[in-house]
């Protein structure tokens, strides 16, 4: 996927939830252990809400802000391309399962943030904000529901 502009970002954080939300179904067969098993199914649902959401941004979102450019930072900071699941969450309990799931978000975070340090246009600049409002919004609530998995 080559990306340029706001809108391929869109397109590619899309790819993102669908490609996590397939490789945690996945490992959720896989997992032997119980509370594993239901907190990769629960990030799974989560993940295709994610997908939902983001996705309702590329139909929805101003198509100046979409069209705005942001190969300078790509150029610089390749986006890692999604593709197989090698089933890293199978073996894994549930605290480091949760740890993976936050570092995969809190770099398209990260990304995100950077993009809205980039941009001039202030549309752009608010629909950057509210997608990265909303991505850490929704770990701040997987990683609150993963923890009462835990006291159960």
């Amino acid at each position: 996927m080559q990306i340029e502009t706001i809108k391929d970002v869109l397109s590619w954080t899309v790819d993102f939830h669908k490609n996590l939300k397939e490789c945690v179904t996945h490992c959720s067969k896989q997992n032997q252990d119980e509370r594993a098993r239901m907190i990769l199914s629960y990030v799974s649902g989560h993940e295709a809400s994610l997908e939902r959401m983001v996705e309702g941004f590329l139909n929805t979102a101003n198509l100046n802000a979409l069209d705005t450019w942001c190969y300078d930072y790509i150029g610089k900071h390749p986006i890692v391309e999604h593709g197989h699941c090698d089933s890293p969450f199978k073996e894994l309990d549930t605290d480091h399962i949760m740890e993976n799931i936050v570092n995969h978000h809190e770099q398209v975070i990260e990304l995100y943030e950077h993009l809205y340090s980039r941009v001039d246009i202030d549309s752009a600049k608010e629909l950057l904000e509210t997608v990265k409002n909303v991505e850490e919004n929704e770990i701040k609530r997987m990683v609150q529901t993963a923890n009462r998995f835990s006291d159960m």
